[in-house]
């Protein structure tokens, strides 16, 4: 019987740590990266010189970020740890990347609802809920029918980063569109039953506990895809929540047609919507429980958007 891959059993070993598909897509990639920098050779025959080797090499030669070697050194460290079992010592003086101090592109009120104003349908949706309701991309295609909560005006946010759930305020102005959309999808959801369909993937083991609650419309995805995936071998079908890229591509047209010379992406939303409520006078560790930040010190960052420290400090030329 042959040995499974590598990169299966680490995909495995994620999987059993509840970690989420894109991480373990980001650290099986970063892990190729260092098969390949040292020509294929099998990382129980390397050791802490060729991790250093390979982190210094992505500073020094690649230039990338403090945040993306941390990151590569993550998928490398979980990979000894939990996969190959051993202990990979001390790495010695590996040549850090510069971290950078970037201050988030943020959008005005203004810029925002010009945004919105060029956007329609179920995109336009998803942007207000980012900005509303300061949600990730990620957080917002994942949502489902049951975490939308109308009565108590909340959005639960189940497994976020970091594997967290939270709540954070749905707004009222999104209440109607959102209740007309999901008469739509529902619409849908019963086509798909009616033809043998309607079943959606659940986190974890659920669906062994709970063999039913696939086709159940509380599980179903609040943006789901237009069309049905098919698996060409089994026959099945069924429907996943909208590819990012749509929403992505979305934003950045309106963006563009709004004439906004800012980088505005779908995490600008989230910016926005922390930054506007620091300005309005909300108390930051509100702020940060709703955004989901595990330390404050995350969310002072948006201080400095607003060129106020803890003194709300004026520039002499304003003061009269």
């Amino acid at each position: 019987m042959s040995q499974p891959r590598l990169l299966d059993v680490m995909r495995d070993a994620l999987r059993a740590r509840h970690y989420s598909p894109r991480t373990e897509e980001t650290y099986c990639s970063w892990v190729r990266r260092f098969i390949r920098f040292h020509n294929l050779r099998h990382p129980a025959d390397m050791g802490a010189a060729e991790i250093n080797a390979f982190l210094t090499h992505l500073a020094v030669d690649e230039h990338v970020s403090a945040s993306t070697q941390t990151q590569a050194l993550s998928a490398i460290l979980f990979l000894y740890r939990h996969v190959l079992g051993l202990d990979i010592g001390h790495l010695g003086d590996v040549v850090r990347a510069r971290k950078s101090d970037h201050i988030p592109v943020v959008m005005t009120r203004e810029e925002v609802r010009a945004v919105l104003d060029r956007m329609s349908g179920s995109t336009r949706l998803m942007a207000s809920l980012m900005y509303g309701s300061g949600l990730r991309l990620s957080e917002c295609l994942r949502l489902r029918v049951m975490d939308l909560e109308f009565d108590r005006g909340e959005v639960v946010v189940f497994d976020g980063k970091g594997g967290k759930d939270r709540v954070t305020m749905l707004p009222d102005g999104l209440k109607n569109d959102l209740r007309a959309h999901l008469v739509a999808v529902k619409r849908v959801h019963s086509r798909d039953l009616d033809e043998g369909w309607g079943r959606v993937q659940l986190p974890d083991a659920l669906e062994r506990k709970y063999p039913n609650a696939a086709w159940e419309w509380r599980w179903q995805w609040v943006f789901p895809q237009r069309h049905r995936w098919r698996n060409t071998h089994t026959g099945e079908q069924g429907r996943h929540h909208v590819d990012a890229t749509v929403v992505q591509r979305a934003v950045r047209v309106a963006a563009n047609e709004a004439g906004i010379e800012k980088r505005v992406g779908c995490h600008t939303f989230r910016h926005s919507f922390a930054t506007h409520l620091l300005a309005a006078g909300y108390d930051i560790r509100t702020i940060q429980e709703l955004l989901g930040h595990k330390s404050v010190n995350t969310t002072m960052i948006y201080t400095h958007v607003l060129n106020k420290g803890g003194k709300g400090v004026t520039s002499p030329l304003d003061m009269r």
